[in-house]
């Protein structure tokens, strides 16, 4: 099912209307921009659960997130 704008602002908080549609385009899901923003934010605690490193959909809405905060920066 694709994210409405409503489900991107309940995971991340309020954010840019850009990142938010470029994390809608993405056709990630709610449980993968979930995980993506668990990485973007403690990724140490999950590197150290042995956790796979993310691909596909959760990866391209981790480099949408860095980028973002680095922009903010």
């Amino acid at each position: 099912m694709t994210m409405t704008s409503e489900d991107v602002i309940a995971i991340l908080g309020p954010v840019d209307e850009t990142l938010i549609a470029d994390v809608v385009a993405t056709g990630a899901n709610q449980a993968e921009l979930a995980e993506a923003f668990a990485w973007v934010n403690c990724d140490e605690a999950l590197m150290s659960e042995r956790r796979p490193l993310p691909t596909g959909r959760t990866a391209l809405v981790i480099d949408l997130l860095v980028s973002d905060q680095e922009e903010l920066e």
